[in-house]
């Protein structure tokens, strides 16, 4: 297939382009590589695959530059992973993600529209479920209240989706994303930040008791999903959870980075934060069972990893 991947030098986004490249599709990355974090990031995040990709430069918010790209490619598939991304940062500057995860998912959605494409994957979050009581969380726990500006435009994201669905008969796959981590994470991100504190001897900011728990998801194991969704075809419009199905406390995750660096951390205990979910659970049976979904990686595996990455790129 031909496939353009939105936000192609992110984190989920970089990987997602090498994943796609080793199943023999045809890969455009597109990303814009703003400064909401270090762009020299995204850039080294590309350098390893660019002679075997097209790279552009380009903003989703930019309606005709996205119609231009896509409809004069005649791309098979959009994975549309681009986004303002975080929870704390949407409480502060919530239009910049209206305008980016709403105008801009609409704008792509009217590109692939225009261009004729066939299947559109929409990368969605875990912040969508909000104070959902059923746990673990399923595709079709009703959602009636979020709790960031994040999650908001996440889950508008995804009713924009089922409406180009059901109107225009585009393909449409929804993936909500569980808390991902891994080689080449955002430095912003909370394993890697504390990694990085931890490793330095800086104190580390903990939000709350400790005791709030999250489904930490690796990084590899979401990228084997989006290529399951890519030849999805049952259905015309369809939502999935991508997760481990599994928990670790705030307590926990600090000890097994501790353990993995062989360092002890230094603990600046704040209140916990307005937006943040006590809890995220996956059920993946829906996507094991539709997408061949198989996650592999534990957390307990999973840091081990992310740390040595991390010490490589320090003792290069």
């Amino acid at each position: 297939m031909k496939v353009l991947v939105t936000g192609g030098a992110g984190f989920i986004g970089s990987h997602a382009v090498r994943k796609l490249l080793r199943a023999g599709h045809a890969v455009t990355a597109l990303d814009d590589f703003n400064d909401f974090y270090d762009p020299a990031i995204k850039r080294g995040n590309v350098r390893d695959f660019e002679s075997q990709v097209e790279v552009i430069e380009g903003d989703i918010r930019d309606a005709e530059q996205m119609r231009r790209v896509v409809t004069g490619a005649k791309f098979d598939a959009i994975v549309h992973i681009a986004a303002r991304a975080g929870v704390q940062p949407s409480v502060e500057n919530p239009l910049a993600y209206i305008e980016t995860n709403v105008t801009g998912t609409y704008n792509m959605l009217e590109a692939a529209k225009a261009g004729g494409v066939s299947q559109f994957l929409f990368a969605s979050s875990s912040s969508v479920y909000g104070l959902a009581r059923k746990v673990p969380f399923s595709e079709d726990t009703p959602l009636p209240q979020t709790l960031s500006p994040y999650a908001a435009t996440k889950l508008a994201g995804e009713h924009l989706c089922g409406n180009y669905s059901h109107l225009y008969g585009l393909r449409v796959v929804c993936l909500r994303f569980f808390t991902v981590y891994g080689p080449a994470q955002r430095p912003d991100l909370a394993i890697h930040k504390f990694t990085d504190h931890i490793f330095h001897g800086k104190p580390i900011q903990q939000y709350g008791d400790g005791s709030t728990r999250r489904d930490y998801t690796y990084v590899d194991d979401i990228v084997q999903g989006v290529a399951g969704a890519l030849s999805y075809r049952r259905t015309p419009f369809e939502i999935f959870n991508l997760g481990e199905s599994q928990t670790t406390t705030l307590s926990d995750l600090i000890t097994s980075i501790e353990t993995a660096l062989g360092k002890k951390a230094e603990i600046e205990r704040l209140p916990e934060q307005p937006g943040d979910m006590p809890l995220t659970c996956a059920d993946i049976d829906k996507a094991c069972a539709l997408l061949g979904y198989n996650p592999q990686v534990k957390i307990s595996e999973g840091i081990p990893k992310f740390v040595e990455w991390y010490l490589s790129r320090k003792n290069p």
